[in-house]
């Protein structure tokens, strides 16, 4: 089953975080090279990272709004 391969659900977390930078990469309108580099450097990536916050469940656009929020706030 996928639930119980660790390997397959890492896969789906990074396909999620891909999904969420080209977002970004289009709102701030900035290359996802950028938009990678600054993702990666959000404490919603982090959390996102840390599976007991299940914030990794919700959708791609809410991430991505929680990161502009984070941005805007810092």
């Amino acid at each position: 089953m996928i639930k119980d391969n660790p390997l397959i659900n890492k896969i789906l977390l990074q396909m999620k975080f891909a999904r969420i930078i080209i977002i970004l990469s289009r709102r701030l309108n900035i290359s996802q090279a950028k938009a990678l580099h600054l993702f990666y450097s959000t404490k919603v990536y982090q959390y996102m990272c840390n599976l007991q916050f299940h914030l990794h469940n919700m959708s791609d656009e809410y991430c991505a709004d929680e990161v502009m929020l984070e941005l805007e706030n810092a």
